[in-house]
């Protein structure tokens, strides 16, 4: 399973475009999201960690890789849907 911690994903607009945007990478990719700890947990079934990251940044968000995550406040301003 590959984990991303993405601070900037606070809606269910939001995880609805990350989960779009990691279908169109790897259609067969199972994801779970939860919104209160800003986690995106992805069970791949083609598309590699990098084209997974990539997908959510370039759908407008900025995941970091869940071992590398720190603790910090969610991001400032709110949602910042697209």
């Amino acid at each position: 399973m590959i984990a991303f911690e993405v601070k900037d994903m606070t809606c269910g607009h939001c995880a609805g475009t990350i989960t779009k945007a990691l279908a169109a990478v790897d259609q067969g990719a199972k994801v779970q999201i939860d919104l209160a700890s800003h986690h995106v947990r992805i069970e791949p079934a083609a598309a590699g960690a990098q084209a997974l990251e990539d997908a959510i940044r370039e759908a407008g968000y900025t995941p970091v890789a869940l071992a590398d995550a720190t603790p910090a406040a969610a991001a400032p301003g709110g949602c910042g849907c697209r």
